[in-house]
């Protein structure tokens, strides 16, 4: 078995961290350059981007690449697999809540607004042309893909570094990441934080060909006329989410789909989120609150034993996903 090789660097508004076992050093270049180039294409924030062009068109047609059309593309896939509870046109409730620029730039208190809560209005008027990636949104409809551009970006990049000669592969965006081929020595180890000590896991789990992300919704915050606000926003009522849940980490086949259904768990909340998850072949961990965490069925099967939970990814806990930025 070759050896492991490493490499970090700032992306998509969080650090992005790559490991490959086997392969030429050079992969880790390539892979940060294909990051960046889904960055330039995807983020809302960036004036140039394929995304901004998109929104600023709505209600007219407009052609995109192939990568910004797979976005468009899985977030609507994602709208319709989860009935609606993850949605990608909450745009226009993101920046109502006070959240319009990326979150650097986020004053941490924001006088009050005459409307703060705008609920999103759906995915069923957008219209896709998979041939000519076309995609047009409905007057006045914006886009914004959040976590699930990190997610996908994990998966595309992990497919890329196995097809250019990577044994194996292991791509993690601000806590959305991916995991497949040949593992390092002791296998592949991620530990899940503790969203209430940044010092101490939760557990630590093992991977093989799996996509895992954390969502949570004690980070990104601040107030707008003394009421505090996050980033996680209910697409029903255009509100911040306070289901129960404060965080989910997801195992699931992708990591865009394990992004996904984070955030469709907290919609559903603690009631209903153990049956969701597993109802899309998926694993959870459910945090409530410090002396109540929950975990689906199929979760324990991943958890490492403590004598075995050493390898070298292993040198942080699994970050909460960012909105692409």
């Amino acid at each position: 078995m070759s050896g492991l090789l490493y490499a970090s660097f700032p992306a998509m508004g969080t650090t992005c961290r790559v490991a490959v076992v086997g392969g030429d050093e050079a992969l880790l270049g390539t892979a940060q350059r294909r990051v960046d180039e889904l960055e330039s294409r995807w983020s809302r924030f960036r004036d140039d981007s394929e995304i901004t062009r998109l929104n600023h068109r709505s209600g007219r047609s407009t052609a995109l690449s192939a990568d910004a059309y797979l976005l468009v593309d899985h977030a609507v896939a994602a709208w319709e697999l989860t009935g609606g509870r993850y949605d990608p046109t909450v745009l226009r409730a993101i920046e109502a809540a006070g959240y319009a620029q990326s979150f650097e730039k986020v004053q941490a208190e924001q006088p009050a607004r005459p409307h703060p809560h705008v609920a999103a209005p759906g995915c069923s008027g957008v219209v896709l042309d998979p041939q000519l990636h076309v995609v047009t949104m409905p007057p006045g409809v914006g886009f914004d893909p959040g976590g699930i551009g990190k997610g996908l970006a994990a998966d595309l990049v992990v497919d890329m570094l196995l097809a250019e000669g990577a044994e194996g592969a292991c791509v993690d965006l601000g806590g959305d990441g991916r995991i497949a081929g040949a593992p390092p020595e002791g296998g592949w180890r991620i530990g899940v934080g503790n969203p209430y000590d940044a010092d101490s896991l939760l557990a630590v789990i093992g991977l093989t060909d799996h996509g895992i992300a954390t969502s949570s919704r004690l980070i990104r915050r601040w107030t707008v006329g003394g009421g505090e606000r996050h980033h996680l926003i209910d697409p029903r009522t255009g509100a911040s989410i306070d289901t129960g849940l404060d965080a989910v980490t997801v195992i699931a086949r992708d990591a865009w789909l394990a992004e996904v259904l984070t955030k469709a768990a907290f919609i559903a909340g603690p009631a209903e989120a153990h049956a969701l998850i597993e109802r899309h072949g998926a694993a959870a961990l459910l945090v409530e609150s410090p002396e109540r965490v929950t975990a689906t069925a199929a979760f324990a099967s991943f958890v490492v034993p403590p004598e075995a939970a050493t390898a070298p990814m292993n040198d942080a806990p699994a970050r909460e996903p960012q909105t692409v930025g």
